[in-house]
């Protein structure tokens, strides 16, 4: 990956995307790169397309039109490069597997889910499980856990695949403060070591202090740039038009650099 010409390639190409459910499109002609080694945090209303735009990006939904390349490949071509964390509530948590049975599906390769489990597999799974802080709890079934806990065996499989790319859907929401910092030390520590992290993430007082890039979505692509380019008084009008209150104060603010602290607690939307 020292080798510059590998990295000029953007993590992610998406050229002339339109997505659709029941013949309404969700994403309408987009077009967009995502830089390799960024914070990218994809922003929107409900129903603006966010989550159809990771899940067409790593292949869960098919696009009706368009193309997507990851490091300028397909997705199948580079699939054990991704990792992907969904949102907390698409998952049946009453599945009867242990923490580290979780952490451990990280090391299951797409191409070779049969293989057998072996001792550095292990360790690099129990390694991950420390990352988030959930080692005393590697035995415990995951319906024990908490929500925030439940999101952190999540982040320890995706820690655990060892990818370049990891993709989150709303890793933040409905989170307890314990698990957002472990989210964001992560998300820096992944920064430092050359990866590239997209989350779609909704609250915009803590999105400008987590993320240096953006993807700004109103079913048409309203900005894809680095933060101090993203957000423009007339991009986030575009993007959130119906809140211009709050979004004129939160302007004001970034211009001048005093954001507000972060919420303490993140919101579902």
């Amino acid at each position: 990956m020292n080798d510059p010409s590998l990295l000029s390639t953007p993590a992610v190409e998406v050229r002339n995307l339109t997505a659709a459910y029941t013949q309404t499109p969700v994403l309408w002609d987009i077009d967009l790169e995502i830089p390799q080694g960024v914070l990218c945090g994809i922003i929107g209303t409900n129903g603006s397309g966010k989550s159809t735009l990771l899940k067409s990006i790593i292949g869960l939904h098919r696009a009706d039109a368009g193309e997507v390349r990851v490091f300028g490949r397909k997705i199948e071509d580079v699939r054990h490069r991704v990792s992907y964390v969904p949102q907390r509530e698409t998952v049946d948590w009453n599945f009867p597997v242990t923490v580290m049975d979780v952490a451990l599906m990280g090391r299951y390769s797409s191409k070779n889910i049969f293989k057998r489990i072996s001792q550095m597999d292990r360790k690099v799974a129990l390694e991950a499980l420390h990352q988030v802080n959930l080692v005393e709890y590697k035995d415990r079934h995951i319906s024990q856990l908490s929500g925030g806990q439940q999101q952190r065996v999540f982040l320890a499989r995706a820690l655990a695949q060892q990818a370049d790319l990891y993709i989150m859907d709303e890793p933040f929401a409905g989170v307890d403060a314990i698990t957002e910092d472990a989210i964001l030390k992560l998300m820096n520590q992944m920064k430092k070591d050359g990866k590239t992290v997209i989350i779609v993430h909704h609250d915009l007082q803590t999105a400008y202090e987590f993320f240096d890039y953006f993807v700004m979505l109103n079913t048409r692509l309203v900005a894809a740039a680095y933060k101090q380019e993203a957000f423009k008084d007339h991009n986030l009008r575009e993007t959130f038009g119906s809140k211009l209150t709050i979004l004129s104060k939160l302007s004001e603010m970034i211009g001048r650099e005093k954001l507000p602290p972060p919420a303490s607690n993140t919101q579902k939307h």
